[in-house]
């Protein structure tokens, strides 16, 4: 399925309506991002887009060529530009359909739609995502490799060898081998390395993950 800007729009902006009903307290949350809060990682989606090559390249080489370490420490200190300002830059990424330079815009979508569970998530929140935002991110997802698999903190690709996923919210599945059963959300935190709550996968395939919450 082709992304297009549209559905990045849509996500985008559903994720600012959101975190504009937030508290501070709320803002404060440690997102599943480790050492990152919700604003942090609010803030790395709003100024990562419009980074310059240049200014990305000099980061880089402060954090010793570890994009891990120059996304967070970039994120901390973007995110003291303060809440409004966080809020009114991922409306302008939105309205002006910006990623980051030779960023395709699968990862793009997928930037948002994972980011937005790792604020979400600890919340106790959720959104139905629709098909034309949870296809293409779950398809990004089984697909990457190493270097891309880096920045979501390591690939699955060998935990998840020989099993079928299987969507059950969706109309998804990928895979061949026993079943891994979920709801397209736990099956997108378990595709881009995140924790997965205890009881969200089963299957005979779910026993085979290690580790399974």
């Amino acid at each position: 399925m082709a992304v297009t800007w549209d559905v990045i729009r849509t996500e985008r902006l559903a994720l600012v309506d959101w975190l504009e009903t937030l508290s501070p307290e709320q803002w404060s949350t440690p997102s599943l991002c480790e050492g990152w809060t919700v604003q942090e990682v609010a803030a790395h989606l709003a100024w990562a887009p419009v980074l310059s090559p240049g200014r990305l390249v000099t980061g880089l080489l402060r954090a010793g060529m570890r994009p891990n370490r120059y996304a967070h420490d970039s994120a901390v200190r973007w995110a003291r530009r303060g809440i409004p300002t966080v809020l009114a830059q991922l409306r302008t990424n939105a309205a002006q359909d910006v990623g980051p330079v030779g960023m395709p815009r699968d990862a793009v979508l997928v930037d948002a739609v994972v980011h937005a569970l790792d604020m979400r998530r600890p919340l106790g929140q959720t959104r139905p995502l629709p098909a034309a935002a949870f296809l293409p991110t779950a398809e990004f997802l089984v697909r990457i490799r190493w270097p891309g698999s880096a920045l979501l903190g390591g690939g699955v690709r060998k935990q998840i060898r020989g099993l079928r996923l299987v969507a059950e919210d969706q109309d998804w599945s990928s895979g061949e081998g026993p079943e891994v059963r979920g709801s397209g959300e736990a099956l997108l935190l378990l595709l881009s390395g995140r924790t997965v709550g205890a009881g969200e996968l089963h299957g005979e395939g779910a026993r085979r993950l290690s580790p399974v919450p």
